[in-house]
Order: structure tokens, then sequence, then C-alpha cells
């Protein structure tokens, strides 16, 4: 049998070919990773739950069966504890749902069940998803497995951790303005937020809300592609999943792409500048570089506006019912919307959609845009949030997600890959690579190269 050591070191795509050649059975791999998570947790808090029996019963019956499940037969996953999960507590990240136990599966869970995927626990998240360091009143800091004094970033945190340590080899996250972007940029692992939709959300009560998605970290592009080619496809419920197609895409050649530092408008510290040129000039290895940006003008204003609307209808009774529970970040993100008019929300749509289409433009001649996918190296999780980059003080605590969130905005897909490092004492840092609505094909091809040309890939943490 293959050792607990080197079965936590296999992709989703290597495990799940493994397990379904029968090289390995799926109790096995279940067991492997629930050492993995029994060695690391206490130290790296990745998992605010673990349902170790229900992973022994799943894998049971996957063992059982005479023919794979699925595409993930078998594999061990984590799921980020903002989202429901039938049977097994979901805490959201706080103290008011401690032993909130939901009676269904989100759809995105569901279709990870149907793929033959296998529930270890729920990944670690602030309070509501809402915080720069992944911790709450339950569980946390998540620490970065690079150096655990180190925030693991928000607000999948506990997914990138649990991927980066080898807990499971794939994670659900979402993100909303940077939520799966920013951990997998400090803790060095790959991440997909794919086009609003194409993960249908059918029970979200904003049905045309394209701010949150699903989203995927793993530890290479393929991983990412299987994950969410068992979980895309359009519910009727869900207005944002219909009327998305296939993506089939093959590179004609060499392709072209923007690159930007931080769009115009975004705060991006100079050392994060520094290796976001380095990645750039790697990268014209493979492609013809073009410096450019949409123009993005009134970007960081109409996120905020956007983001605290959204928030305050989703949280503005908690706040007015039990302010006390609430920690000060959720009370300040929930705060922020309370006094926004209807008029206030219509301009900010009114700029999105002129952001958006100068997205659009970017994209004649062009097949990619590239961006860091972090504006700040990881910092100590003692300090709750980033106020201030290279000695300038910030607007709100959220202008460090600049960078991500403006992507957010316009819904176009990203893949995030960390870049070469130089020395294994550099830190992780990550580049958004963004196309057009529907391209995540195109994404993943290109991530292909860049990880098999350039080794823009995973390199394991030293624990």
């Amino acid at each position: 049998m293959t050792s607990d050591r080197s079965v936590c070191y296999l992709t989703t795509t290597e495990l799940a070919r493994t397990i379904a050649r029968r090289e390995l059975s799926s109790r096995e791999a279940v067991e492997a990773h629930l050492a993995r998570i029994a060695s690391l947790n206490s130290r790296l808090a990745a998992f605010v739950t673990v349902d170790a029996d229900g992973a022994r019963r799943a894998a049971q019956i996957c063992d059982a069966t005479s023919e794979p499940l699925g595409p993930l037969h078998g594999v061990p996953i984590g799921i980020k504890d903002l989202t429901d999960t039938g049977g097994l507590k979901t805490t959201y990240g706080s103290m008011l749902f401690r032993d909130h136990v939901p009676a269904e599966d989100d759809l995105v869970v569901a279709r990870l069940r149907r793929a033959g995927a296998i529930i270890l626990g729920k990944t670690n998240t602030p309070e509501f998803g809402f915080g720069a360091v992944c911790t709450n009143r339950l569980c946390g800091p998540t620490r970065n497995p690079y150096d655990s004094a180190l925030t693991s970033g928000g607000s999948s945190g506990g997914s990138a951790v649990a991927v980066a340590a080898g807990m499971v080899p794939l994670a659900h996250g979402t993100d909303f303005g940077g939520s799966v972007r920013t951990p997998a940029s400090f803790c060095g692992v790959a991440s997909i937020r794919p086009t609003p939709g194409r993960i249908p959300s059918p029970r979200r009560p904003l049905g045309w809300d394209m701010l949150a998605t699903h989203g995927f970290l793993a530890r290479g592009v393929d991983d990412l592609a299987l994950a969410l080619s068992v979980c895309k496809g359009s519910d009727g419920h869900d207005p944002v999943s219909l009327g998305l197609g296939s993506d089939d895409w093959s590179n004609a050649g060499r392709p072209r792409i923007a690159v930007t530092p931080d769009f115009g408008v975004a705060p991006v510290a100079r050392d994060v500048r520094v290796r976001f040129t380095t990645a750039c000039e790697a990268l014209a290895r493979v492609a013809e570089i073009v410096p450019s940006s949409p123009d993005c003008s009134g970007a960081v204003e109409t996120f905020r506006v956007l983001r605290a609307a959204h928030i305050a209808n989703s949280y503005g009774e908690l706040l007015r019912t039990r302010r006390a529970e609430l920690t000060p970040t959720v009370i300040w993100n929930i705060e922020a919307g309370t006094k926004l008019s209807a008029q206030d929300y219509l301009n900010a749509e009114r700029r999105r959609t002129a952001i958006y289409r100068s997205f659009r433009e970017l994209f004649i001649g062009t097949d990619f845009l590239i961006a860091p996918a972090a504006s700040v190296f990881s910092w100590p999780n003692e300090i709750s949030d980033v106020t201030a980059i290279d000695g300038a003080a910030l607007e709100t605590p959220i202008d460090y997600l600049a960078v991500t969130f403006i992507v957010s905005l316009v819904g176009f897909p990203v893949l995030t890959i960390p870049v070469r490092r130089r020395e294994a004492s550099e830190l992780p840092f990550g580049i958004q690579i963004i196309a057009l609505p529907g391209g995540e094909s195109r994404l993943f091809a290109f991530g292909r190269v860049l990880e098999n040309e350039l080794g823009f890939s995973h390199r394991r943490p030293p624990l």
C-alpha cells in the first residue's frame, strides 16, 4: 500500500485515478487524510469541524461499488463552512450558529457528493466570511503553512491551508471580493473563481446577484478543471446560471495578454509590484505581453457601495436583534450599508456597467488579462486588518482587496496560480489570469502552459 504521507501528496486527479484503478481503496485514502488532519490541525486550524465517522461510512459505500460513482469517486475533500452540508454542522464561522445542522446540502455540495467525493469536514472562515484574518470565536486563526505566524488570508483560508498542507487534495471555497484568490496567493495553491452562474446557487435570496461565486482551491490546474466539470450546469432557480454555454477552446498560437499591476486604481505594495514584474518577465517566454488596463476609475467606490448594500440586506436583521453577539468586523460591514440610498445603489450600478464595458473592449484582440492575486504579502495573525500599504493609509478595511474585487465587480472568471519562487524562503505569491465570461476552459489551458513551461505551480510548505 502507498504510504500515508505519499497518499496525501497526490493531486485530486492522481488520487481519483488511483482509486478508480483499485490501486488504493477509498477507505485508505480517507484514513491517510484524516491522519494528516489529526497531526496538523491543532497547529494550523484549517478545519473547524471534522466528520471522520461520516467520511468512513462514505468510503465504505465507495469501496463496495463495482464501478466508480463519478469522476471524484472516493476522493476526500473539504467544504468551506459558509456552505450548507446536510447532516453536518455548518456554523458560518459564527457563535450564533455553533450548533446549526442544515437539513439539506447546498447544490454545489450535492453535485460533489454525486461525483463520488467524500467530505472530511468543514474548513474555517471568518464570521460570515467578513475578515482579513481567517479566525472567529469558534476556531482559528488558521495559520499559514509556510510561516505559522502569518495569516492564511480571508475568507477561504481554511480551504487554502487544508490543500497546501496535504489535509485534502481539493477544497471548496466562496469568493465575493477575493476570498479564494487571496488565500491561494498567500498559501501557494491554485484557485478558480468561475463566471458567476457557472456553479448555480438556486437558494440565493438575490437571484440576480453576480458578486459572489462558489469556487475551488487545489494544488494544480487539472484538479480545478475536474472539480468545476462536476459542479457546473444551469439550474432553473438561479437566473444567472441560465444561458451559460460550453467553452470549447484550443490555443491557436502564442496568446496575447494584457498585464496590469493595479488596474490603475488599486493600492498595491512595492514588494508585490517587484514580484509581479518578475512574473511578467517569465510570461513573456510564452505570450505576447501588452501593458494595459481597462478604465477602472471609480471602481473602488463602486464596489464599496454594492458590497455594503448587499451585506446590509442580508444581515441587517442580525445587527438589530443580536448585535452584542457579533464581532466588531461584522458590525462594521453591516453598518456600512445601512445609510445608502436607492440613488447611491443605482449610481454604483451605472458605474459598474461602464467598467464592465471597458473590460470587454480590452479583450478585443487580447486573450487574457493578468494582475496580482493579492496587493500585499501575508502578514502576522495578530494584525486584524490591513489599514495601510507602504505607509499610505487606506480609507476602509476592504481597500487592500481592490486588486481582486475589481474583477468580482465585472464578473469575469479568474484562475489564480502561484508563480515560481526563486528561493524557498520567499513567501508564496500568485497571479490572477482573467478571461472573458464563460472562458474557464481557456483559463485552464493557459494555466497548464504556465505550470509546465514556467514552473508556476505549488511548492510544498516545510511542515
